[in-house]
């Protein structure tokens, strides 16, 4: 099951916003094959490594439930049955509603042994977005912020760049490059004029949908975002659909308008979710938004590259709360990764008060 999960990670970058998915068939303690999901739209992990062998009374090895409903492609527990194969063995349960359950029961109806819950823990760390897409209707949200050894993110005069060393910036294409989508706001826009694509990478990968928060419509349509292939995703409160229409035809973005109302940022990524089928969406805006994000309980994970140099105490901090008045009322963080890049640490913190 480690190699299925391993496999299933050469699709991080290319099978969005289908779940990654590896597979190790084995017969008699011999490797027979493996498959992993690569692209959207093209065989499972199972298929692929059906492909390549004679699966009868073979064992299976599956980072997750096979599916069992006609999608764009067939269900892959009718090839597995069809193989022959004798037990699979399934880290964890599709939490796909349409899916969870009835891949294995169909596989123990057919009189195949299913054995459920091997390495379930690692196999979760594979799809943090796909599973909270299908059991919460949101996506798995990440935010991407860059300090100072004193928590600083720009000097007070709004001057923020390079803070962090060429090797942090080239990280954080990386972590671009495995996002389902990619979200600013119109002042972060306006202020930095940001391209919010994936760089300069030596592999293949799938450019995430960029999306920018702007309720009023005022990025500018010259701004550099715009001149950039690929998907873009404009929210705002603005109602007027003359000046939606003008504004999509001279920008090429989708505008999507939704009433004002004190969720408006948590329908803004339901609708992402359930209508983008967008699982991972990293956030690079500013301290306040980020902030906002923060406290109304929208960022699951915290991503700050912490740069050794010291900024003063007029700068710009890392993120713009409410006034606590006690430790008490203090958030708290778990850090689940320290790394080192470049110069620069790297730290990746869930909140977890």
């Amino acid at each position: 099951m480690s190699q299925a999960i391993q496999l299933a990670q050469r699709g991080r970058y290319t099978c969005d916003p289908n779940p990654r998915v590896g597979c190790v068939i084995t017969k008699d303690n011999q490797l027979l094959a493996e498959g992993w999901h690569a692209v959207a739209g093209e065989v499972h992990a199972e298929i692929n490594a059906l492909a390549k062998c004679n699966a009868a009374g073979a064992s299976v090895y599956l980072t997750l439930e096979p599916c069992s409903h006609e999608g764009r492609t067939p269900p892959c527990v009718n090839a597995l049955i069809d193989a022959g194969v004798n037990d699979v063995v399934i880290a964890m349960v599709d939490p796909n509603p349409v899916v969870s359950g009835s891949g294995i029961e169909t596989l123990e109806k057919a009189g195949i042994g299913v054995r459920l819950g091997l390495l379930d823990a690692e196999a979760r760390k594979l799809n943090p977005g796909f599973i909270k897409r299908m059991t919460s209707g949101l996506p798995y949200v990440r935010c991407k912020m860059a300090m100072s050894l004193d928590g600083r993110t720009a000097l007070a005069n709004g001057e923020s760049q390079w803070i962090t060393s060429e090797q942090a910036r080239h990280d954080v294409h990386r972590l671009r490059a495995a996002s389902s989508a990619i979200l600013t706001t119109a002042e972060s826009v306006i202020k930095d004029d940001p391209a919010l694509n994936a760089r300069g990478l030596d592999f293949e990968f799938k450019q995430a949908v960029r999306v920018i928060v702007d309720r009023q419509l005022k990025t500018p349509t010259q701004a550099k975002i715009f001149s950039i292939p690929g998907q873009i995703i404009i929210y705002t409160e603005h109602n007027n659909a003359e000046r939606i229409n003008t504004y999509a035809s001279s920008t090429g973005a989708e505008i999507v308008a939704l009433p004002g109302s004190e969720s408006w940022l948590s329908n803004v990524f339901s609708h992402l979710a359930n209508e983008i089928q967008i699982n991972e969406l990293m956030v690079e805006a500013g301290s306040r938004f980020c902030g906002v994000l923060l406290e109304r309980g929208l960022i699951d994970e915290l991503i700050v590259y912490m740069a050794p140099v010291l900024l003063g105490h007029d700068a710009n901090p890392l993120l713009k709360l409410t006034k606590i008045e006690t430790l008490n009322e203090a958030r708290h963080l778990q850090i689940n990764d320290v790394r080192q890049v470049g110069k620069d640490l790297r730290f990746t913190m869930i909140l977890t008060s």
